[in-house]
């Protein structure tokens, strides 16, 4: 088959063809008017919060939303979830809240084989799905407007109830980089599923991104520095070009050993919380050193202020 006419057909039903080799400046902007944002991972805690935020505010770096309890929203207690919320919502930032218990809890090891783990992290049963929604619900009876999701299923479910009116309308869902995602079809069916942001695979090309950008709207959440564990790269000198061709988007600092499997996971309930505290000033800096990137190679690059109005800060 000539490939021309493979990539017409595929063209013909919204998909590019090709990856985006010529790297076409992006159009899309937040509704600000911002190229991009900053996005924290691992605030396990309410200490941690504090510490991402006095740090940034001392830097003069805005930061828009934190990714948190990665290690599981079940494993806080109410109160330290109300006290969360509050930090958030006086600081005006966003909070993307992972739920748990996960597939990685389940009883089931098939996803802890060689070959297991090729299945993604999907949820097994009817029950699994009811116990995230559950913690999902409990974080939103406690302010919560922002959720990870990464399993396909479980998204379709949540955006249904969203629009049926059981979970509030301001409830928004980040596709994680567990999903898996890293071609255009795959983007779009997670915008079709009512995917409100999305984080491909870390290690995609610019012009693999620049095709991505071509077939959705929704804002891209890029790592800029990611863990040994996923390949222990950082692409802090790629980001001047990520916010012309991705914009609008996310940008990701999670350096460190692992994030949630395997020796030196940071995001675990024992590890303590001065630890990612610590770990956490660390990425405001990589932040700050990637948005002097930025304003050097490509000025008049728009940043967001702190807490744009769109933005899921917790309701308190």
């Amino acid at each position: 088959m000539d490939q021309r006419k493979v990539a017409e057909l595929l063209e013909k039903h919204g998909v590019p063809g090709e990856d985006a080799y010529d790297l076409p400046e992006s159009p899309l902007r937040f509704p600000d008017g911002a190229q991009y944002r900053v996005e924290i991972s691992g605030v396990e805690r309410p200490e941690v919060l504090e510490a991402v935020i006095t740090e940034a505010q001392r830097r003069k770096l805005p930061v828009h939303r934190m990714i948190s309890t990665v290690m599981g929203a079940t494993l806080l207690d109410r109160a330290e979830l109300r006290d969360f919320a509050q930090i958030a919502a006086d600081s005006r930032v966003e909070v993307i809240i992972t739920p748990g218990p996960r597939s990685g809890w389940d009883t089931g090891r098939q996803l802890v084989t060689p070959e297991g783990s090729l299945s993604g992290l999907r949820f097994r049963g009817a029950d699994q799905i009811r116990y995230v929604v559950a913690d999902i619900l409990r974080a939103v009876e406690l302010g919560f407007r922002g959720f990870l999701v990464l399993d396909e299923g479980l998204l379709w479910l949540l955006s249904r109830m969203r629009e049926e009116g059981d979970l509030p309308k301001d409830v928004v869902f980040k596709v994680s980089i567990f999903a898996g995602h890293g071609n255009p079809a795959g983007a779009k069916v997670l915008e079709s599923l009512g995917a409100n942001t999305f984080n491909p695979l870390a290690d995609l090309s610019l012009p693999q991104l620049a095709a991505i950008r071509k077939t959705v709207k929704l804002p891209l959440d890029l790592h800029i520095y990611l863990t040994d564990s996923f390949g222990g790269f950082n692409r802090l000198y790629e980001g001047p070009e990520m916010v012309r061709v991705c914009s609008p988007c996310y940008f990701k600092m999670e350096p460190g050993p692992a994030c949630v499997v395997g020796p030196g996971a940071l995001y675990k309930p024992w590890v303590p919380a001065k630890t990612l505290a610590d770990w956490g000033r660390e990425k405001v800096k990589f932040a700050v050193i990637l948005h002097e990137l930025i304003q050097e190679s490509y000025p008049g690059a728009v940043l967001s202020d702190w807490g744009p109005p769109d933005l899921a800060v917790p309701v308190v």
